[in-house]
């Protein structure tokens, strides 16, 4: 998969949209005001559950920490083929729905209680 790919991906979530708030080249994929997706040259950087992102980092060379974001909720995934097109497809599904649809803290702390 590449960067037109991933991002032609990201267009086809309801509600997705393409916004360039730090500067005229770099594509922001948001769903409402929220950003889900950052296009990089050759990268894109996703949302992730922290549970996860410490599993595909060492599963993956090409998945590091989020370049300029928030290192544990942010991967950065070089797209150089490496990181299988269903694993990133995935990957961008899940960020959409973390910030699409997130779970609040009171409702998971409440489920918790609960069992």
């Amino acid at each position: 998969m590449n960067c037109f790919d991933a991002k032609k991906y990201c267009l086809t979530k309801t509600g997705a949209f393409e916004d360039y708030p730090f500067d005229n080249l770099t594509p922001v994929i948001k769903a409402g005001k929220k950003m889900f997706a950052l296009i990089g040259e050759n990268s894109i950087s996703l949302k992730c559950d922290p549970l996860l992102s410490g599993d595909l980092r060492r599963q993956y060379p090409a998945v590091i920490p989020g370049y300029h974001l928030n290192k544990e909720h942010w991967n950065t995934i070089t797209l150089d083929g490496s990181v299988p097109d269903d694993t990133v497809r995935f990957l961008i599904d899940l960020s959409y729905e973390l910030v699409a649809h997130p779970k609040s803290k009171s409702t998971s702390r409440k489920s918790t209680e609960i069992e």
